[in-house]
């Protein structure tokens, strides 16, 4: 499984990143739902991001 540094923006597959010691995230989005709970706030979220 391939992770990537949040500070650095490394890839790994370590769970700490050897660069800088930081914890490292999955780089896979979540799975697909119609039924999900949290959509409308990640949209609302993504929108004020631009």
């Amino acid at each position: 499984m391939i992770l990537r540094c949040k500070i650095c923006g490394g890839y790994t597959m370590d769970k700490t990143c050897p660069k800088c010691k930081e914890e490292t995230l999955t780089v896979k989005p979540a799975k697909y739902s119609p039924e999900d709970k949290y959509g409308h706030y990640r949209r609302l979220a993504k929108k004020n991001e631009l």
